[in-house]
């Protein structure tokens, strides 16, 4: 098998996994005009891969634009949604930037922050492969579910 086939057969079986099928649906979701109905799920997903070439692109100093800041709140939000899969309690993703592109990203469930993750240089937000994608998603989840279950009268408040 060429190495091109195994890329194919791992991408599709990552577009297979829990989490990118959350991320399609997140993305999808804001979609308010249902521009995005027809495409796959590869074409949704592309923009949050950044390869170092399309990376080198960016610029290293520069404003995150409102699609580039949903496609982060996106991301968050997945990742609340397969806790509360997960844990059957309300996790609530809660994202804040500056215009420049810094801030935090917190999840919450009950009362226990499960996530706090500082954010920067948000206009260069991506993933190298959506491997890497999927494993940071599952990465977060796992850490979550982690600290609920140490402290789970308190994610139950």
């Amino acid at each position: 098998m060429s190495e091109t086939a195994v890329a194919e057969q791992v991408e599709t079986e990552v577009l297979q996994t829990d989490f990118i099928k959350e991320m399609v649906r997140q993305l999808r979701a804001l979609d308010s005009y249902g521009s995005y109905d027809d495409w796959p799920a590869e074409r949704l997903l592309a923009p949050l891969v950044l390869t170092p070439e399309r990376k080198r692109e960016i610029p290293v100093v520069g404003d995150p634009d409102e699609v580039t800041l949903s496609r982060v709140s996106a991301f968050y939000n997945a990742v609340a949604v397969q806790i509360e899969k997960e844990c059957g309690l309300m996790a609530v993703p809660m994202v804040h930037l500056s215009h420049e592109g810094f801030g935090r990203a917190l999840i919450t469930v009950g009362k226990l922050v499960v996530l706090d993750r500082p954010l920067r240089d948000v206009h260069r937000f991506g993933f190298p492969t959506l491997s890497k994608l999927k494993d940071e998603g599952d990465k977060y989840l796992s850490v979550a579910l982690e600290i609920v279950g140490k402290y789970p009268e308190v994610a139950g408040l």
